[in-house]
């Protein structure tokens, strides 16, 4: 009797962001370039939703200082504009291997 594989989903990668927003611009570039990065290299990439806080009272309270944010299952990285962070989110989340620091 052959075993079926099954594949778990890939968790939600969320980028809360607003618009006029020049450092969200830079997240969501980088983002998109990370993203295809891996999947050239046969790893998991998440497609990005992106959350605008202006339609939302409780992410306007919780990120209006900090975005853009990211966040990736039960990970999260504030002011996201480090492709050596996201990079490191993507992997350890999505690889299952804590990158070292």
């Amino acid at each position: 009797m052959a075993r079926e594989m099954t594949v778990a989903p890939l968790p939600a990668l969320v980028l809360y962001s607003r618009a006029e927003c020049h450092l969200c611009d830079e997240a969501r570039v980088l983002l998109r370039a990370l993203l295809a990065e891996r999947a050239g290299a046969g790893l998991p990439a998440p497609a990005v939703e992106e959350r605008d806080i202006d339609t939302n009272a409780d992410w306007h309270r919780a990120y209006f200082s900090t975005i853009p944010v990211v966040e990736l299952g039960d990970r999260r990285v504030k002011l996201a504009t480090s492709a050596a962070k996201l990079r490191r989110l993507l992997s350890d989340v999505l690889d299952g291997q804590e990158a070292e620091a």
